[in-house]
């Protein structure tokens, strides 16, 4: 690719009002192309090859597949590619999945237009971009002991979440329209993680540890 070409931008997230925000503030721009969008990790995972982007403006919470995940496996397919990851979620595991995931960016989605369009610049170039919150939440994370919990994927939180209210399996499964086979798999991630035996035990920790809101 010679200088003079513009930056190939992809969209991945599930709101459409988004990427329709992003699409406009991408025209603007002379230096950037959008050549594709997806509403899901998958369908990002499918569009790689056809779209061939340089920079993707990823968001972190998606159903089935989350941003984590997906910026992970797009990594791996093709390190060329960068991520710069777009959320309204600072908290401190989210950056720390987002980076260890392979994203070179982390910004909430409050970023200023311009700041925005120098932060995909810069990871076009190989350099990082981040949220002062995000920064502060990633020098908090290097001076404290990890906490339980920590490890925990965004989808493994709403499986859990949805644990504390006492849903099964099957319930769980229906309400994230996913199989049960995956439930089943996070389930057992969760108690791996959280170090327990049951999912009483899990739940109660969980509760103990504010990873769930408590009912009321």
């Amino acid at each position: 690719m010679s200088n003079s070409d513009p930056i190939r931008v992809m969209l991945v997230d599930d709101h459409a009002v988004v990427r329709s925000g992003l699409k406009a503030f991408l025209m603007a721009y002379d230096d950037m192309n959008l050549v594709g969008e997806a509403s899901s990790g998958f369908e990002a995972l499918a569009l790689l090859d056809k779209v061939r982007p340089d920079v993707i403006l990823m968001d972190l919470m998606m159903p089935d597949m989350d941003g984590a995940a997906t910026t992970k496996a797009i990594r791996e397919r093709n390190p060329d590619i960068q991520v710069v990851v777009l959320t309204s979620f600072p908290e401190e595991d989210l950056v720390t999945q987002a980076l260890q995931a392979g994203a070179i960016s982390y910004l909430l989605k409050n970023v200023s237009a311009n700041e925005l369009s120098e932060a995909i610049r810069k990871a076009h170039v190989g350099r990082s971009t981040l949220a002062p919150e995000a920064a502060q939440a990633l020098i908090h994370t290097t001076t404290q002991a990890p906490k339980l919990g920590h490890d925990l994927t965004v989808r493994e939180r709403e499986v859990l979440e949805l644990m504390s209210k006492g849903q099964n399996n099957v319930e769980i499964a229906d309400a994230l329209v996913v199989s049960r086979s995956t439930v089943k798999f996070h389930v057992s991630n969760i108690l791996s993680k959280l170090q327990s035996t049951s999912r009483t035990e899990a739940v109660a920790l969980a509760i103990e540890n504010n990873l769930v809101k408590r009912s009321n």
